[in-house]
């Protein structure tokens, strides 16, 4: 009988041990509601879309059900169209969205027959009201780094007015496309190109081309060059009016060329003839300006 008593206080003092032990490791830990991220509140409606305005180009939209759609504008590649797919829906819904810059937005979505509004500019927030309804991700393309930095790092250097290379351009048509800066900053080159449209038409940009060539084979249509694709390009690729200029930085992984090797950039008019292609030795890539001592603009 002493040996069941004893028996029996042993495995009660095991058992509150325990129960003490995991109530420190709850009370240790931090509630998954801390890290909560406030999601935006919009209506939708079945016979209206609604629009939403994003300070960068959308790279991933998830549906929360088939209530909704979703697509983008066209070839606006910042704005989102939203609108409702069946009558009345009753349940809310959601939907998430992640843009080149790193942004992450939550949407709970409620149907309104007369909607109060049908058009949001997320732009307008202010960076410390951004924060509450927005995160960070992180992409694999930019190895781990903030993808907020980068883009602040994109749009600190396009506003630099200088221009540190005067060497590489071409002109024809009333058009001059040249290289206007190149800078390399932790494996990252910055290509800063700069369009002067002199001409009385105004030029519709069809794409902007990076490819590495056989100097050799320059004149040669047939051979496979190697195509680089940017990370980022910043801002979206618009028109460039007549009489006026336009500027775009292209971010690309940091490479060398051979020595029989250049690379081309080829700027390609939409339905038009007004072409235009640089060349860009190994010599100019060593070169690249170091990026130091830069000041990023947080907005």
């Amino acid at each position: 009988m002493k040996l069941q008593s004893k028996i029996f206080f042993i495995l009660l003092f095991i058992l509150l041990t325990i129960s003490r032990i995991k109530s420190q490791e709850i009370q240790g830990s931090i509630p998954l509601q801390e890290a909560r991220l406030e999601p935006f509140k919009m209506e939708v409606t079945y016979n209206k879309t609604s629009h939403i305005l994003f300070p960068s180009p959308i790279r991933y939209v998830d549906l929360g059900s088939e209530n909704l759609i979703a697509n983008k504008a066209g070839d606006i590649a910042n704005v989102l169209r939203v609108k409702s797919s069946v009558r009345d829906f009753e349940e809310e819904t959601n939907f998430s969205v992640v843009t080149e810059d790193g942004r992450f937005y939550s949407f709970d979505v409620f149907y309104s027959t007369y909607p109060d509004t049908l058009s949001y500019d997320l732009s307008k927030l202010e960076r410390t009201k951004e924060q509450q309804y927005s995160t960070d991700v992180l992409f694999e393309e930019l190895d781990g780094e903030s993808s907020s930095l980068t883009e602040l790092m994109i749009k600190t250097l396009y506003e630099i007015p200088k221009r540190t290379i005067r060497h590489i351009g071409s002109k024809s048509f009333g058009i001059q496309f040249f290289l206007k800066s190149l800078y390399v900053y932790e494996g990252k080159f910055y290509f800063i190109i700069q369009i002067k449209n002199k001409s009385n038409l105004s030029f519709h940009i069809d794409f902007v081309n990076f490819k590495i060539a056989d100097k050799k084979n320059l004149k040669r249509t047939v051979v496979q060059d190697k195509i680089l694709s940017p990370l980022r390009t910043y801002p979206i690729l618009s028109p460039v009016n007549f009489q006026s200029n336009g500027e775009y930085l292209f971010l690309l992984d940091q490479f060398t060329l051979l020595e029989d090797q250049v690379l081309e950039i080829e700027l390609m008019e939409k339905d038009g003839g007004r072409h235009q292609k640089i060349q860009i030795e190994n010599s100019d890539l060593v070169h690249a300006k170091i990026v130091e001592d830069l000041h990023l603009k947080l907005k």
